[in-house]
């Protein structure tokens, strides 16, 4: 192991893939979907914080409870669906557009 000036061991480093949960060791496709799921509620979150949206009247907008809100805020990925969150994105008046690209082969 290469070591630094003063001998001590230099950490080993993982080139990232540009997936966190990939790099995190998630199976691909279970990765894609979580990075497509955080990459949207970011945007959420952008949203709620640009308009200075309480959490009352944030759940109002998305048409949800002030606890789902919560969730969000809190950036609970594994708690929304894809299809929740593009709704929630709708209904603040956001577009969402969608690239698909080939990738290299899972299975």
């Amino acid at each position: 192991m290469p070591t630094t000036r003063n001998n001590a061991p230099r950490p080993r480093t993982t080139p990232a893939t540009g997936n966190v949960f990939a790099d995190l060791g998630f199976p691909a496709i279970q990765a894609a979907s979580l990075q497509l799921r955080a990459r949207l509620m970011a945007e959420l979150i952008r949203v709620v914080r640009s308009r200075k949206l309480t959490q009352v009247s944030a759940a109002k907008l998305f048409d949800v409870s002030q606890p789902r809100v919560s969730d969000l805020m809190r950036a609970k990925v594994d708690k929304f669906s894809s299809d929740a969150l593009v709704e929630m994105l709708a209904r603040a008046g956001v577009a969402v557009q969608v690239t698909v690209r080939r990738g290299r082969r899972v299975a």
